[in-house]
């Protein structure tokens, strides 16, 4: 019940696709989404495979959720091999896609082999198709999903723009425009396999036992627990709200992760957004409706959202919301992350400044700014070295203590001098550096948890990994607060078998245990756990977080307990009792 029981397989190189069952038993152990994607990851590559390879697979993964009624349920989870890191990398990506497929009969595709020329996937129902995408390759991500609409009607597409096909690190997967699959490289996994757009229609449901009892509990749960004040900021503000939280805590990111505050903070706000704020949009089944449509001047976008507001705007000095909103913009067209995009015009700011390298641009300068997205993402000009992203830059170049990246992936937007359990977090992370994995500025800087000490800190990032790896399984958004309690609630009522919390906590443990497997057997270990120099070597100088540094000892005192608490060994190895425990 609300699984589809097939997966779609298509390779490329042959131009052939088949179906066969969905893996049951994979599915009760690791429900969908992230879980089951990495399983049939792990399962079928062999080590060592060339990210950017025929070899490398693409998994696009839908969990039992997706196409209910459920709230919260509109994610797609899209993995594969990152190019960015080596690592295993998943990614989720919100809007209508995910449900669609479902409609369309399925509960995944897998992608494999390579075009010998650009191609589009076509998915209606039963008809598989590949279709020559040679008059689309070159244009943007926007014109692409116009283009396709306009030859085949009502259709859902994901689409790369030219950062994917010219193979960037920091190339994202787009779809509805302004909705990005974003870190890791997986656009680039897309354009490797000259795999231009997906794009799916379905006229299918999908089965529930007793859809009466089903949706009512479902709009009960709705009113008590989704459209809540804890909630509902989603709404009235969406992420620009945390610019003004981490401005005051001490934690936004500043020319660089120079420093944790920024003057010019006001101009890039909840408050700024809202003043050219135009409409409202939800994904599917979703009561919050985050997103925020703005327009100023002549350029609209469906953002910023915070991390875009931090990394490409107080990151690169600059306080001016057109200028953040036309890159935001540019990003999405030519599917740049902006994570990494802001990142690696940051840290080319202050390699320029510094002497070190001369990019020709500097903190602030609007002008040259805005002509980075196109640089980066045609590797032209300036771009060429850009493209290559913070570490390769870093590499080539110079600066690497102030190189802003984990494992190879840029840093987002929380400043862990001022949360020290971030720190751990992205250290840990699976995929390098990221705050989706664990989100411990929230109930640190900004909760009542003391942010300037290691003690109970692993527990914690922990914790939020278990609890996060299972709802990005089912597949949930990141922005309803749900708990482990209600997921079990929703998971028996939906798919007719008992689920109780401590059964989703284990599927949790083992999903992030399984992809730490994955990154252990390409090489990863403790030494690859590190945060950059600058966080343990300077101390910031302004707002809250004056006076702070995340002190090596403390980090590596942290890192050690992590690894005694997830039962891994010093070196951070996944122990043989502890694969027994989780049936891996």
């Amino acid at each position: 019940m609300a699984y589809m029981d097939k997966i779609l397989r298509v390779n490329l190189t042959t131009g052939n696709s088949t179906t066969e069952p969905l893996n049951k038993e994979w599915a009760r152990e690791y429900l969908g989404g992230k879980g089951l994607s990495i399983k049939y990851l792990y399962e079928e590559l062999k080590p060592g495979v060339d990210p950017l390879s025929a070899d490398n697979k693409l998994v696009l993964m839908t969990g039992p959720i997706t196409g209910t009624l459920v709230p919260n349920s509109g994610k797609l989870a899209i993995a594969a091999k990152s190019p960015a890191t080596g690592t295993i990398l998943d990614c989720s990506i919100g809007g209508h896609f995910a449900p669609e497929l479902k409609f369309a009969g399925y509960d995944a595709v897998i992608i494999e082999g390579k075009a010998d020329k650009p191609v589009y996937l076509y998915i209606e129902d039963d008809k598989i198709e590949l279709r020559s995408a040679a008059a689309l390759w070159g244009k943007g991500a926007h014109e692409t999903e116009h283009l396709l609409y306009d030859e085949l009607g009502d259709v859902i597409t994901l689409a790369i723009g030219q950062a994917g096909e010219n193979l960037l690190s920091m190339a994202c997967i787009s779809s509805e425009l302004y909705r990005q699959a974003g870190r890791g490289g997986i656009g680039a996994v897309m354009g490797s396999k000259n795999l231009k757009a997906i794009s799916v229609r379905g006229s299918g449901g999908i089965k529930i036992p007793d859809i009466r009892k089903f949706s009512a509990a479902m709009n009960k749960i709705k009113r008590e627990d989704t459209m809540t004040d804890d909630n509902m900021w989603a709404y009235t503000d969406g992420t620009p709200m945390i610019v003004d939280l981490s401005q005051s805590t001490g934690i936004l990111p500043t020319r660089n992760f120079q420093e944790g505050t920024f003057d010019g903070y006001k101009a890039i706000n909840s408050d700024a957004v809202k003043r050219v704020l135009k409409a409202k949009k939800a994904c599917f089944a979703c009561p919050l409706a985050c997103s925020n449509y703005v327009k100023m001047g002549k350029t609209e976008v469906e953002g910023p959202e915070y991390e875009t507001l931090a990394l490409c705007g107080s990151n690169c000095g600059i306080g001016d919301m057109e200028a953040v909103i036309e890159f935001n913009r540019l990003c999405d067209d030519h599917c740049l992350d902006t994570i990494s995009a802001g990142n690696t015009v940051a840290f080319a700011m202050e390699m320029t400044e510094k002497g070190i390298h001369d990019f020709g641009i500097r903190f602030g300068d609007v002008e040259k700014y805005l002509t980075m997205p196109t640089l980066i993402s045609t590797r032209k000009g300036v771009g060429a070295d850009l493209a290559l992203g913070v570490k390769k830059m870093a590499e080539k170049f110079g600066g690497g203590d102030f190189a802003m990246e984990v494992k190879g992936l840029e840093i987002p937007g929380y400043e862990p001098r001022g949360s020290w359990a971030m720190g751990l977090a992205y250290g840990t992370a699976d995929r390098g550096a990221c705050h989706m994995r664990a989100w411990p500025a929230a109930v640190e800087a900004f909760g009542d948890i003391d942010p300037f000490t290691s003690e109970g800190k692993a527990e914690l990032v922990i914790g939020m990994q278990d609890s996060n790896s299972v709802k990005f399984s089912a597949i949930w958004c990141d922005f309803w607060a749900i708990s482990t309690e209600r997921m079990a609630e929703i998971l028996t009522l939906l798919l007719g078998r008992e689920f109780t919390a401590a059964e989703l906590t284990i599927i949790g443990e083992r999903t992030y245990n399984l992809a730490h497997l994955f990154n252990e057997r390409e090489g990863f270990d403790r030494k690859d756990d590190y945060l950059p120099a600058r966080f343990h070597n300077e101390k910031l100088t302004t707002g809250f977080t004056s006076g702070k540094s995340l002190p090596k000892e403390e980090y590596e005192k942290m890192l050690s307990d992590y690894y005694q608490l997830r039962g891994w060994d010093e070196n951070g190895k996944v122990t043989a009792e502890k694969k027994r425990a989780l049936n891996l």
